[in-house]
């Protein structure tokens, strides 16, 4: 399931699915007046609006719908696999459905990948295997564009967050240049969370830096 984050200024109120963001989020700004320092982001980094009237339930109820439920491919699973076999016609196409373990994080990013994470999984494995076939040329490409993806998640965070922030400016020269040490250099004063966060959603940014 993908992961959001709510920021009341610089501080971090919540991060995980967004029906509890939005309600951490909502309880936040109960009685109070700083919608305009309330930020939440997408897991790529991207902020986002959420309705956040009436009581802290009824913002994670609305937040809710926004996001696809992993039921209904389930169910199309289900579906398929109780559909008895045919014995004449075209044949299946030979997928193998086996356990797949990975960290959230990884569940995070192919949950957002255009087809969802089978088509995303079949797609990297080929693309690793041209690299292998290819060579080395093929891999280092496919490694500086996935470093190209993190740190434009990156950028769009801090751009939203920290534009005000000292070291701002050198630490998106940093962040493109994909330069690890001069990056944590730049923002070593910024808030801890949002700080935190940067390198959260720029993992993998400085894969292809010599100093990393």
């Amino acid at each position: 399931m993908p992961s959001y984050a709510a920021f009341l200024g610089p501080r971090l109120l919540a991060r995980g699915p967004l029906p509890e963001v939005a309600q951490a989020a909502a309880l936040a700004l109960h009685g109070h007046a700083h919608a305009a320092s309330l930020l939440v982001f997408d897991a790529e980094g991207q902020q986002i609006e959420l309705d956040l009237r009436g009581s802290p339930t009824e913002a994670a109820a609305r937040a809710a719908l926004l996001v696809p439920t992993a039921a209904a491919p389930q169910a199309q699973a289900d579906d398929r696999s109780s559909t008895p076999p045919r014995s004449r016609g075209r044949p299946a196409l030979g997928v193998v459905a086996r356990e797949v373990t990975l960290l959230p994080r990884h569940w995070e990013w192919l949950a957002l990948q255009p087809g969802g994470a089978s088509v995303a999984l079949r797609r990297l494995i080929d693309e690793a295997r041209r690299g292998e076939r290819d060579g080395p040329q093929a891999a280092r490409l496919a490694a500086r564009q996935l470093a190209r993806l993190a740190q434009e998640r990156c950028y769009r965070f801090v751009r939203a967050i920290a534009g005000d922030l000292p070291g701002y400016e050198e630490g998106l020269r940093a962040l493109f240049a994909g330069q690890a040490p001069a990056f944590e250099a730049a923002i070593k004063d910024w808030p801890e969370d949002v700080r935190a966060h940067a390198w959260r959603l720029g993992e993998g940014a400085f894969a292809e830096s010599p100093d990393a």
